[in-house]
């Protein structure tokens, strides 16, 4: 029962049978049979089928609104309590921050804190938060602004710089007037709402978008135009930072945050691992 709850919540979120059925790790048919036994337990249509897409009727909204708190609950019972009795913490990783500096800043926290047991998930940092609500994911390193994420426990560890880098890595002189065509990342990143601010206020327009900062540095490489770029990512691509125009300095910076829902950041593991990652975290600036 509380499988076939969980993939109805999920079809609910990912609007697809693939999509479901690749987040659960089931086949398609193994969706639409757990949704089907949903379906006549509850002696409701709970879904509708648009196309490829899948919606729930108001019969199913108004399950997945009453079953999603037990879930979560559910979640903390039999896999949080567990999971933090042995040491471990399982947390989700923006992309861009676990395949750039995020892992040698978890080695330093796992030589201070060597009984603690990390399980990583790289995600985007929309899905990460929505993970942590549920209870997939007992705590998070995001991107961007905690404005809307008011249910939840938000720290920033660290403002990460901004870095351009050049179309082709060719020396240029920024415009003294009008704006700054840069490629940078596109808008349903966590990162985008706390840049663009700072982005407006220093001239530079976005001007073509894309899924991920590596495939922004590619891009700016290979001389489609100038990337802007955190600047862990340019250093990971191996990109010689005398080339690039540092932009933290003016205030152009990305917020990387620690994340939990609040009862879970109180626990004294994850206030452990908290005040380990934020000590190292402002070393890694030094």
């Amino acid at each position: 029962m509380i499988e076939n709850l969980e993939t109805l919540v999920t079809l609910s979120k990912t609007g697809t049978m693939m999509e479901a059925a690749t987040v659960l790790k089931i086949s398609q048919s193994a969706v639409s049979k757990r949704v089907a036994a949903l379906e006549r337990q509850y002696d409701r249509a709970l879904i509708e089928r648009r196309g490829r897409r899948v919606v729930l009727t108001a019969y199913g909204t108004r399950l997945v609104e009453k079953v999603t708190p037990l879930i979560t609950e559910l979640r903390s019972v039999f896999i949080e309590e567990p999971t933090l009795q042995r040491g471990k913490i399982i947390l989700g990783v923006s992309e861009a921050i676990l395949a750039s500096w995020a892992p040698a800043l978890f080695a330093r926290v796992r030589e201070r804190l060597p009984e603690v047991e990390f399980e990583f998930h790289a995600q985007r940092s929309p899905v990460v938060l929505d993970r942590i609500r549920s209870g997939e994911y007992m705590v998070g390193l995001c991107t961007g602004s905690a404005e809307a994420d008011y249910d939840l426990v938000s720290e920033v560890l660290r403002l990460e710089p901004m870095v351009l880098v050049p179309s082709a890595l060719k020396p240029f002189t920024p415009p003294e007037a009008g704006e700054l065509p840069v490629i940078t990342i596109e808008s349903r990143s966590g990162a985008w709402a706390s840049i663009e601010e700072a982005m407006r206020r220093l001239n530079i327009r976005r001007e073509t978008s894309l899924e991920s900062f590596f495939s922004v540095a590619q891009m700016a490489l290979a001389g489609f135009g100038h990337g802007l770029i955190p600047r862990g990512v340019a250093r990971t691509l191996g990109i010689p930072l005398d080339k690039c125009m540092e932009l933290g300095d003016r205030g152009l910076a990305r917020p990387v945050r620690f994340v939990a829902r609040k009862s879970m950041f109180l626990r004294p593991l994850v206030q452990s691992v908290y005040a380990a990652l934020a000590d190292e975290a402002q070393r890694l600036d030094r």
